[in-house]
């Protein structure tokens, strides 16, 4: 079998280029012959597979985003075109492609739940934004063209928007989840990083200690949570806020304005968040849209019961009370509430093992094996075709 797989840009905290090297593993693994179709890519060089550039010049200064976008794809569905693959997976809205991953979402979902929290000033914006009518062209083609044959949502959240503001039939979707390597994310973390951890950063060992993990704070909610954790009844709970963002200093201003400066916690960006996983009693994500964030299944497999929004794929594996609840992403009050029961939860062995049941099924081999399962019935439908 001879697969392409295209995705524009490598970023190494990104969770679709995280799948993308994994599912390039599995399929090397399985005697494919797999190219990547892509601008740039920095990640580890897996055995069995070849990179195919497609860095086209695009004008900066007046094209911008939209140049850049558009000078991709047509690189990338002409070397489609070319190399004679049996299956074709994109990760970027191109039309023409086989299978579409939609790891970043629906954008004209994402613009919807953007524009509850806009003004009419932004909402205007918005929609007179030539990149947004870009992506949202080139989403409905692709979405339309008659070569796509699969999409891969990776929650029930994204399958439901696909179908509702493109109408693609829902045989086409199919649900993958991310994985979880379960046995690098596990509880025993908290016995390994807790107390040395928590007396490194200042935090008391008794404290409840709430974790956020991701980049792009506005999007996800960073403001939000702050205010939500302000007005927490619990003013012992201590809050980590780990990622990679240009809001950076000014959240931590916001956390000082707020009366936080003692109990919020910015670390930047890391590596290796497994030492906070183990550290905290609950993971919260109030995002405003993310299709299926790896750091809450993370979480799970390290038995922290989460609080996330409504407009998140990780709301399929919350059981209310269970293990965590889910908001409105816009509603503070309701999230203090709910950040007070996460609080409340802490050393909760129940809660732990229901969010560590809640990840156990969502592991790579289980995720390599229905991704093959999909190749292999597409690879076999399009050899019956021929």
């Amino acid at each position: 079998m001879k697969i392409a797989i295209i995705r524009q840009r490598y970023n190494p905290f990104g969770g679709a280029e995280r799948f993308v090297e994994r599912a390039l593993g599995a399929l090397a693994a399985e005697g494919a012959e797999v190219s990547l179709i892509t601008r740039s890519w920095a990640g580890a060089v897996q055995s069995g597979f070849h990179q195919v550039s497609c860095d086209p010049s695009y004008s900066r200064l007046f094209g911008g985003r939209v140049a850049r976008d558009r000078s991709f794809a047509q690189a990338a569905r002409f070397a489609m075109q070319q190399g004679g693959y049996d299956i074709t997976q994109s990760h970027e809205r191109i039309p023409g492609c086989m299978i579409f991953r939609a790891g970043d979402g629906v954008h004209a979902a994402w613009l919807a739940h953007r524009s509850r929290a806009l003004g009419w000033l932004g909402r205007l914006a918005q929609r007179l934004s030539g990149y947004h009518r870009y992506v949202l062209t080139a989403e409905r083609e692709m979405f339309a063209h008659p070569a796509l044959q699969a999409v891969i949502c990776n929650s029930t959240m994204v399958a439901d928007e696909i179908a509702r503001f493109y109408g693609v039939d829902r045989c086409k979707l199919h649900i993958i989840y991310n994985g979880v390597d379960t046995a690098v994310f596990h509880p025993g973390l908290a016995a390994e990083f807790r107390d040395s951890v928590r007396r490194e950063a200042g935090i008391p060992a008794d404290a409840p200690l709430l974790l956020y993990v991701g980049s792009g704070f506005e999007r996800k909610g960073v403001p939000r949570l702050l205010q939500a954790f302000a007005q927490m009844q619990c003013q012992d709970a201590h809050l980590v806020i780990v990622g990679a963002d240009r809001r950076l200093k000014a959240m931590r201003s916001l956390a000082g304005r707020l009366g936080l400066a003692s109990r919020a916690h910015f670390t930047g960006p890391l590596m290796d968040v497994r030492p906070w996983y183990g550290a905290a009693d609950g993971f919260v994500l109030p995002t405003l849209y993310d299709p299926c964030p790896n750091a809450a299944l993370e979480a799970l497999a390290c038995g922290l019961p989460i609080v996330t929004s409504t407009t998140c794929g990780a709301s399929d594996w919350v059981s209310s009370g269970e293990n965590g609840w889910v908001v409105d992403a816009l509603a503070v009050p309701e999230l203090a509430r709910r950040l007070d029961d996460l609080a409340g939860l802490a050393g909760n062995p129940e809660a732990r093992q229901a969010a560590r049941a809640a990840a156990e099924p969502l592991t790579l081999p289980a995720m390599t094996g229905r991704l093959l399962a999909l190749y292999h019935q597409l690879g076999g439908e399009r050899a019956g075709r021929l």
